[in-house]
């Protein structure tokens, strides 16, 4: 039904008030009905429901159609969709062509009614020029494979790990640093639960343990990323911890080593040796050796009672094929710039993970804030710190300090339960509460809202434009503020203890693992997902699914049901040892192609490659694509000389009819 001449049926959709509130649908109806092979034209006030879809198959069989225009949303949003619904019908799922007149017309030219329908008509003209030429195309077989790879050892990236072992699918854990838990091993407890964090990773950490399924892969990097869904090659990259697992964690080696460096975990507030325990809760629980620092001096073999240090120990590297990844790196918490709030100028201004950490019972001063003079009488939490900074309104304090205009989301309420925490400790502390909006969204959070406001901690709001000022003077900081809600009136705090409530950041480590899998950031740096309600963990590359906060700032729960919806969509992916791929792929003319390899130098896939061929006794050069490779990206046929290589379902007479229709407007 697919083949033979075009006979093609146009379907516009109101999309509600998205398109039909600017787009004269029904005119547009009526001026489809005019252009060349069209068997019918009709409207939906939602094509993508049931009843537009199955009006769509209805008419597929009355009508003999065999080819399908839908005038609606993007296609990101619901090709997929009208692609089952043609299918259902018996038509071959490529041809159809999704004309975008709502984020293409109606929501660009929504004061211009008259002239987005006149785009509407363009745009579903040039559609079903393209549709005429449309062809049949078949999905490719090929074998799967059955192992998962999951890059990140936080909460999002364990939960996913746990939830693949537990259907059965093997897993290659890999986190970077020496030791699983992320940023939650920095905690104390975790909100609005107040649950030990601990104990916690602990849990996680013993459900790891159980799954024989998953092989942990500590102090290591993704190397390179070759292949495609269901077939990716992996090369990971161990550097050496130089202890082995027969460490019992004595400190021995700690006690002796001459070295010192700020230490990570505790945000730079204390010192670590080179011979460290990343934290008190570390998993794997064994010591490791900071390469970077070490001297090789050897103090701490020698004080190494079960032979456990091995200084000698160099790289090692991994290859591994696997059939899906998810990508769970985390996130960095926002570095003020030096002099932001007065950071960086007296150790009384500080970040709240540096705060959490001098609280915790297990942190640098046991839970205690001893200032020297005792405990503090003024501790001011300055909220929204590197988060909604709107240009023209913030003022960065460098040329390249990049803004971050999107909100953080948890900064709010771990601001919230850091200040009762100090406040239960020393209830004769004064504490203000800074804010420009307070954003409390969660199951629980309100409740440490209303504990907050009971709890004689002073809220202040300040302007955007307006924020507040920090004063240093030698040991003394003064913050000042302008009320909004106590008629703008200026306050004046001095403050022992100044606390940033910095936002979440994209981890910089992220970007070069995004490289090397292709896939996309959004606007604010974190990777971008497909679709945000449909397509929440899946990007842009069949077979990499994404999780935690890499994606965008979310907190510990949020997280940990990211991770397990990425191991369910793994999952679905993997259950096969057999996967269709998308048959929109570049093909080579080797009657045109002269061998000049341009087009391979083009490709980011590295799926074009030269052949030697015999043509009449002579031996010739052609380019062939990998058709397990190619993505379909069209860079190669953009640039090919000759133009020997076209883009199935984008060939070159198709986009030269859409051409010719955009300038043959009647």
């Amino acid at each position: 039904m697919s083949s033979g001449e075009p006979r093609i049926g146009v379907y516009i959709c109101h999309c509600g008030v998205n398109i039909a509130s600017v787009v004269n649908v029904e005119e547009v109806t009526k001026y489809a009905q005019c252009l060349p092979n069209l068997v019918l034209a009709k409207s939906h006030l939602y094509m993508c429901s049931v009843l537009g879809q199955e009006m769509i198959t209805k008419d597929i069989v009355e009508h003999n159609l065999n080819r399908v225009v839908v005038a609606a949303c993007t296609p990101r949003l619901h090709e997929l969709t009208f692609r089952c619904t043609i299918e259902k019908a018996g038509l071959n799922p490529y041809v159809l062509e999704v004309a975008n007149i709502r984020e293409h017309c109606s929501w660009v030219h929504a004061s211009q009614p008259e002239k987005a329908t006149s785009k509407a008509k363009d745009i579903v003209r040039m559609a079903v020029a393209r549709a005429r030429l449309l062809e049949p195309l078949e999905k490719r077989v090929v074998e799967a494979t059955t192992r998962a790879l999951v890059v990140g050892g936080g909460v999002a990236g364990m939960r996913a790990g746990i939830d693949l072992a537990e259907r059965g699918i093997e897993v290659y854990l890999v986190e970077r640093s020496p030791s699983l838990g992320g940023h939650t091993a920095q905690l104390a407890r975790v909100f609005p639960t107040e649950d030990d964090a601990e104990s916690l990773l602990r849990r996680l950490y013993g459900r790891l343990s159980q799954e024989p399924a998953i092989k942990i892969l500590t102090n290591a990097d993704v190397e390179s990323v070759e292949g495609f869904v269901h077939n990716f090659d992996v090369t990971i990259s161990i550097r050496p911890r130089r202890v082995n697992d027969s460490c019992n964690a004595c400190a021995k080696c700690e006690s002796v080593c001459p070295i010192e460096v700020p230490n990570e975990h505790d945000y730079g507030l204390t010192k670590r040796k080179a011979v460290y325990l990343p934290s008190p809760c570390a998993y794997p629980p064994i010591y490791v050796i900071d390469e970077k620092n070490c001297t090789l001096c050897g103090k701490c073999v020698s004080a190494c009672e079960r032979d456990a240090i091995d200084l000698t120990e160099t790289s090692t590297k991994v290859d591994q094929k696997v059939g899906g990844i998810i990508v769970a790196t985390g996130f960095e918490p926002y570095e003020p710039q030096k002099r932001e709030f007065g950071y960086g100028l007296t150790q009384k201004i500080m970040t709240l993970p540096q705060f959490i950490r001098l609280l915790d019972e297990n942190g640098p001063t046991k839970g205690r804030l001893d200032l020297g003079r005792g405990p503090p009488n003024n501790v001011v939490f300055i909220t929204c710190v590197g988060s909604r900074q709107r240009e023209g309104v913030y003022k960065p304090l460098t040329e390249d300090q990049k803004l971050n205009g999107y909100c953080s989301r948890v900064c709010c309420t771990a601001s919230l339960q850091n200040e009762l925490t100090l406040k239960k400790k020393y209830p004769r502390c004064n504490v203000f509460h800074l804010y420009r909006d307070i954003r409390i969204y969660g199951r629980g959070h309100e409740e440490l809202y209303e504990d907050a406001t009971n709890s004689s901690i002073f809220f202040i709001r300040y302007a955007e434009e307006d924020p507040p000022t920090v004063i240093v003077n030698g040991d003394k900081a003064l913050v000042r503020v302008r009320d909004t809600l106590n008629g703008r009136k200026q306050l004046e705090v001095p403050a022992d203890l100044v606390v940033l409530s910095v936002g979440m950041t994209p981890r910089a480590s992220t970007k070069d693992l995004q490289a090397k899998l292709r896939i996309s950031s959004s606007s604010d740096g974190f990777i971008q997902e497909i679709h945000a309600k449909l397509r929440p963990v899946e990007v842009s590359t069949d077979g990499i699914l994404i999780a935690g906060a890499a994606q965008s700032p979310r907190d510990i729960t949020e997280s940990a049901i990211s991770g397990s919806a990425a191991a369910a969509k793994a999952a679905v992916i993997l259950a096969n040892d057999k996967v269709e791929l998308d048959p929109i792929i570049a093909a080579v003319d080797e009657t045109k192609c002269d061998g000049c390899a341009l087009c391979i130098e083009t490709c980011t896939f590295k799926a074009i490659d030269l052949k030697e061929t015999v043509e009449k006794k002579e031996m010739k050069k052609r380019a062939f694509v990998n058709d397990t490779l190619c993505k379909g990206c069209g860079a190669c046929a953009a640039i090919c000389p000759p133009r020997a290589i076209s883009v199935k379902h984008f060939t070159l007479p198709q986009l030269s009819a859409v051409l010719e229709a955009a300038l043959s407007r009647t």
